[in-house]
């Protein structure tokens, strides 16, 4: 994915909502599972660069043409794979159980959002830098981003209507900036105390109130 503009993927076209009808035949499907699924486990172990159409084939048990011929190239197919991702956990937030889904406090949510979103940009990071940074301010202009801001801002005004929530939901953000996250993680930081501290800056900005309400924001 070395380019200087970076590829185009869905969730910078604007990601598209979960439930959103995608003709695709069954057998279509399970082809492009299984292709995206050989990606991710290869990606993971070996790095987007290091990581062939023939390899990625091979570890799905399907022809070169049959990747080729769905995802163009290697950029394609890591796209592909990023939007897969993104989808889920969109799919996740709006009818997966609580407390990512609808059915808990909102600030309970905002930490379980935090920590699932760190665990797919951790998994996913080299992908992450290559959308955010396909341009210049291309992580503020991606589709998915706005959706981040616009759920963290939902639950923020829900829990505490007095604070800036556009405002501290870009606060929250901000310390998931994919190159922010490989520079720390290169520097040493487990996961877990990255965690840790994100829901040290959620805490001070968003003090939790016994009054705070359960908000069933599933349609938002």
């Amino acid at each position: 994915m070395n380019n200087s503009t970076g590829p185009q993927s869905a969730s910078q076209r604007g990601l598209p909502v979960v439930g959103e009808p995608r003709p695709e035949r069954a057998d279509a499907r399970r082809n492009r599972l299984r292709v995206l699924e050989a990606a991710d486990r290869l990606f993971t172990e070996h790095g987007v660069k290091h990581v062939s159409l023939d390899a990625i084939a091979a570890e799905a048990g399907v022809g070169k043409g049959t990747v080729f011929r769905r995802f163009g190239d290697r950029a394609g197919l890591a796209v592909a794979l990023l939007d897969e991702r993104e989808q889920e956990l969109q799919a996740k937030i709006l009818t997966g159980p609580p407390p990512l889904g609808p059915g808990a406090p909102p600030l309970t949510r905002v930490t379980a959002f935090l920590d699932a979103y760190l665990d797919l940009l951790d998994r996913h990071v080299e992908l992450f830098m290559d959308s955010e940074n396909a341009s210049d301010g291309a992580r503020y202009r991606i589709g998915s981003y706005h959706l981040w801001h616009r759920h963290l801002s939902h639950l923020i005004e829900a829990a505490h209507p007095t604070l800036d929530a556009d405002y501290t939901a870009h606060a929250l953000l901000a310390p998931l900036a994919a190159d922010l996250h490989h520079a720390l993680r290169t520097q040493g930081f487990p996961l877990d105390r990255l965690k840790s501290g994100l829901h040290a800056v959620a805490a001070s900005l968003l003090p939790v109130s016994a009054a705070d309400p359960t908000v069933d924001d599933g349609n938002e």
